[in-house]
């Protein structure tokens, strides 16, 4: 597997950046799953995006259950120009560069990229952040946000997301929850953590 070089965070470097989850289940122009995160990681260098950190690549199983094959998921510390919106922009410019199509929620996909926080920001507002957080899971599966919810309101629930990014940001807090992201991971069910492993 092509393995990238990027720095090691220095002491206060995480809380100014952004936090994004990447994840793969299908093989690309760039390759299988993991290729395709490296690659994914340099087309948004070449976009002029910094790479502050990135975790070990892990395995994880699809969701929902026999939704698809076991998916390469990794997280990262970026700082990059503009607004969320603008920053999210570029995560998709690059999803479509790895031939990412959006037919329907949770299916298998060449590559997926989320914009999981950004420092403090709640976007768009208090209130329409913790009704996305607070939804239940029938709902979820059954309609999404049509703007930017920041953080992002699932962060909390998945293991896929904590366990990576209690590798290179631990001590990062939700600005609502007010929790850290190992407070967040240490709620979870162990069960869920165990579908979290190193990818070999």
């Amino acid at each position: 597997m092509k393995t990238l070089a990027i720095p090691d965070p220095k002491g206060g470097e995480i809380g100014k950046c952004a936090l994004i989850a990447l994840g793969s289940n299908q093989s690309s122009v760039a390759g299988g799953p993991a290729e395709t995160l490296c690659r994914a990681l340099e087309i948004m260098v070449g976009m002029g995006v910094q790479v502050v950190a990135l975790s070990p690549f892990y395995s994880t199983y699809a969701f929902p259950a026999g939704s698809g094959p076991n998916f390469v998921n990794t997280t990262a510390s970026i700082r990059a120009e503009g607004e969320p919106d603008q920053v999210l922009a570029i995560l998709h410019a690059v999803e479509a560069e790895l031939g990412r199509e959006r037919h329907s929620r949770w299916a298998p996909r060449t590559v997926d990229l989320d914009l999981i926080a950004m420092g403090d920001v709640v976007s768009p507002d208090v209130q329409t952040q913790t009704d996305w957080r607070e939804i239940p899971l029938e709902q979820q599966m059954a309609k999404a946000p049509d703007q930017l919810i920041l953080p992002h309101p699932r962060l909390q629930d998945r293991a896929f997301v904590l366990v990576p990014l209690a590798d290179i940001a631990p001590d990062w807090r939700h600005p609502l929850i007010g929790k850290t992201v190992r407070e967040m991971l240490n709620d979870l069910p162990e069960a869920d953590k165990k579908g979290v492993w190193p990818l070999e």
